[in-house]
């Protein structure tokens, strides 16, 4: 990771501008790029794919400000904007940001490509608790026993429409996050966002743990997904993994990791109608257990290479047909972040 600092501004001075009147502003560019292999034995099929192609920079100006501006370049084929923010150091912890982000909500879908433990997101990630959205988020830190993070947030719903400045809403979409660490090794999260993708509003709540010990990392999270008025049968989803890490002291890694994953979806609606006017189920129910092992390369920034065996377990006679994606697999990922 690299940063470029504004040199108009005064060596360690934080009280002001320098006589040449230009700020202090420092400028931290960023890239994560994710190439894999994919082969389904049941099917036969097999492909390369570039999944993150991710470059963007971000920072802080005149130490009062953060800003961040991130596109994928590879996100499932096309160009999008990652994220597009910037946001105000208020006091002490408290913060405001406003733009397009992350809405804050769960955990493993909050987790950036390289910050993830497994070669593909978890379900909750990618089919029901990921969202990005524009909009504002109030933050707090505070504590030092046990620090907590609150974060509230105000959203359009409409994620980066084509037209967005032709876009007004009576209605907008909400999210609530608390995160406490209780005690060393130990966070709780737990977090809310209601939202309104069509004509039913919907209702998410999120619970979640992460534990870390010496090489032991656990996690295990809940969400639940609630439809107004009764439209949709409720969605549950879980996500729990553990994850043992080895330090190496020879050879080119530093590091391998052994994982396994269980997690599961009910029959999912994304929420909007159909033509007749009724939520139809977009997901279909499935269990999915994954192994893994990460080999971890000794480099000045975050280079991994991930191996993942998926194992897919669907109910018998279910209406819905999984997607092309959704069978048994084994994914080889290289991943470099800067």
């Amino acid at each position: 990771m690299w940063a470029v600092t504004g040199a108009t501004a005064q060596s360690g001075s934080d009280d002001g501008p320098s006589p040449g009147g230009g700020p202090d502003v420092t400028v931290v560019p960023t890239g994560t790029v994710r190439a894999k292999f994919e082969y389904q034995p049941s099917e036969g099929n097999a492909r390369f794919d570039v999944r993150t192609a991710r470059f963007g920079v971000g920072g802080t100006v005149y130490q009062k400000l953060d800003y961040k501006m991130e596109i994928d370049l590879s996100d499932e084929g096309r160009i999008r904007m990652v994220d597009a923010w910037v946001g105000a150091k208020i006091h002490r912890g408290l913060s405001f940001n406003m733009g397009y982000m992350r809405v804050p909500f769960t955990i493993d879908a909050h987790r950036s490509p390289h910050l993830q433990h497994f070669a593909n997101r978890s379900f909750i990630a990618k089919q029901v608790g990921g969202t990005r959205d524009v909009g504002a988020v109030l933050g707090w830190r505070f504590g030092r026993g046990v620090p907590f993070n609150v974060q509230l947030g105000v959203f359009n719903g409409s994620g980066l429409a084509e037209d967005l400045q032709r876009f007004w809403t009576r209605s907008f979409d909400w999210s609530a996050k608390v995160q406490a660490g209780v005690l060393p090794g130990i966070d709780l999260v737990a977090s809310y966002h209601t939202a309104m993708p069509g004509e039913v509003r919907t209702h998410l709540y999120d619970a979640g743990v992460t534990c870390t010990s010496g090489r032991w990392l656990v996690e295990g999270e809940f969400l639940r997904k609630e439809y107004a008025e009764g439209a949709f049968a409720a969605v549950n989803s879980v996500d729990v993994f553990a994850l043992y890490g080895l330090p190496l002291e020879r050879g080119p890694f530093e590091r391998i990791s052994f994982l396994g994953r269980w997690d599961y979806l009910d029959d999912h609606s994304n929420g909007v109608a159909g033509a007749d006017g009724a939520l139809t189920v977009n997901d279909p129910a499935r269990h999915r257990a994954t192994a893994g092992v990460t080999l971890s390369l000794g480099l000045p920034f975050t280079a991994d290479i991930r191996v993942n065996y998926e194992k897919y377990l669907y109910r018998a006679g279910a209406a819905t047909l999984p997607g092309p994606s959704d069978h048994d697999k084994i994914v080889i990922e290289l991943m470099a972040h800067f």
